[in-house]
């Protein structure tokens, strides 16, 4: 899982416009944040970079949490 959503919520975004800022298309940022495509590491640090760059202070793992690897 990650807080993409979360964290564009708090910058005020709309999917649509936070996608417009990164220069994708609604449906990608949506199909990420919903979790049914992972996005690769150059995307992930896009994500991060903007949305410090908006003034949400994030980093890579604030976005995309560590999967616990107890079971």
């Amino acid at each position: 899982m990650n807080n993409i959503a979360e964290k564009r919520k708090c910058a005020g975004l709309t999917q649509a416009g936070f996608a417009s800022i990164l220069g994708w298309k609604q449906s990608r940022l949506s199909n990420y944040e919903l979790g049914l495509r992972m996005p690769v590491l150059n995307d992930c640090r896009s994500i991060v970079d903007e949305l410090n760059k908006l003034g949400v202070c994030v980093s890579l793992d604030d976005i995309f949490p560590r999967r616990s690897t107890e079971a």
